[in-house]
């Protein structure tokens, strides 16, 4: 299933509230997946995705298995840019009608995978961690449960209005070091 097709598919299960609506939701929530500090079982991550039973794993020819094949596809290419070649890693950002990106619906999508192993991000949400700026190009897009920004209101200054307006441009690095950062405890190497 293409991308287009996949964020038709998407859109017409909102109703099913899957926690992507969209392709940069969607490649947000993958990339947190691969960049993270845990392995997950793909049933544990890719059903609230997509909002699908875990059956729909057995049933090959269906519209939820080919979405199903496209979400790995796209897991398998950004574990692959991140493991060979880091700095070409791009995320999938909206852009609104005047060409300027829109990060937040693919930062929402990395939140809400943090979310399903919110107690393992923990040291990165630490404001005590050195590293916890790693998280912040991605937090500064966030909002919570109640709509709230997640790093609290923003100040009203220019430079802050253009760090805000810049801050996407930090998120491919803050991707891959994350992903270094959470390697030696994600892959303890044998002894």
């Amino acid at each position: 299933m293409p991308l287009e097709e996949l964020e038709q598919w998407l859109q017409a299960r909102v109703d099913q509230h899957p926690v992507a609506t969209s392709i940069p939701m969607l490649d947000g929530y993958v990339a947190a997946i691969v960049a993270g500090p845990v392995s997950m079982s793909p049933l544990d991550w890719i059903c609230p995705l997509l909002a699908i039973d875990a059956d729909a794993f057995n049933h090959g020819g269906t519209p939820e298995f080919a979405a199903i094949s496209a979400v790995a596809l796209r897991h398998n290419e950004i574990s692959q840019i991140l493991s060979t070649t880091p700095r070409q890693f791009e995320p999938m950002h909206l852009r609104n009608p005047h060409g300027d990106v829109d990060p937040r619906p693919w930062c929402q999508g990395f939140y809400a995978a943090m979310r399903l192993k919110l107690s393992a991000w923990a040291p990165l949400l630490d404001t005590g961690n050195v590293n916890h700026g790693l998280l912040l190009p991605i937090l500064l897009h966030c909002r919570g449960d109640q709509g709230q920004p997640m790093l609290g209101l923003p100040r009203s200054c220019r430079d802050i209005a253009d760090f805000l307006r810049n801050a996407h441009t930090d998120i491919p690095a803050a991707v891959e070091a994350m992903r270094q950062y959470w390697m030696p405890i994600r892959y303890p190497r044998a002894r």
